[in-house]
């Protein structure tokens, strides 16, 4: 396990998959960050600029409208992959062995077919709005500056197409877990208990303590 990470590793193909594709869900996660960082900027000059010098920034609600799948989507694959997202633990805390497998294999092939559907209707909507004859490529574009739509409407699909590499290895480690019947299976989210959770959080900010008096001065 690393560092205070619900996702075992070892050298197996599989995990190495599963490292590979962190890689870039660690990347796109740092770009969610800094449109989260870049919105803040675009929110600080727009303000800052109506009250000191009565001219707002223009098009801040254009800004606004091509970072939010950036800010919301993004990321999604790599919270999938620790199992950080928002989930009911109630039931699931209860299993143990092939049930708990069972259960985490059937939810993961619902967001599976959930997702697909997804990429594809995601897809479509960008198709609309993108146009090799037209100006900048776009069919489409935002209210007050004329922005094209297209590079925020392609960014879903990709997104989602990254989440779904992510369920596929989740699908075959939950899968090969249940078939032999594995304990601590690797490259799928394992479930924690309260007190294991706040081992593991504890433990985390041990290690971060101790790299900070390592790094500190001499």
């Amino acid at each position: 396990m690393a560092g205070a990470s619900p996702v075992l590793e070892d050298d197996s193909v599989l995990s190495r998959l599963d490292r590979g594709l962190l890689r870039v869900e660690r990347l796109m996660g740092l770009v969610a960050g800094l449109a989260i960082f870049s919105l803040m900027l675009l929110a600080v000059r727009s303000v800052g600029g109506r009250v000191t010098l009565n001219a707002p920034l223009m098009g801040y609600v254009d800004f606004i409208e091509q970072l939010m799948p950036l800010i919301a989507i993004l990321a999604v694959s790599f919270a999938q992959r620790d199992g950080t997202h928002i989930r009911m633990d109630l039931l699931v805390e209860n299993l143990r062995g092939r049930a708990l497998w069972l259960f985490e294999l059937i939810s993961v092939l619902l967001i599976l077919m959930l997702v697909l559907f997804l990429i594809w209707g995601s897809w479509a909507h960008f198709q609309r709005s993108f146009d090799l004859g037209a100006p900048w490529w776009s069919r489409d574009s935002t209210t007050d500056i004329a922005m094209p739509i297209w590079p925020a409407k392609l960014l879903v699909p990709v997104a989602f197409s990254v989440l779904a590499l992510r369920l596929l290895i989740q699908i075959y480690g939950f899968a090969r877990a249940l078939v032999l019947g594995l304990e601590k299976p690797v490259a799928v989210p394992m479930v924690l208990d309260a007190a294991a959770q706040a081992a593991a959080e504890a433990k985390a900010l041990e290690e971060e303590e101790e790299q900070e008096r390592a790094n500190g001065p001499d």
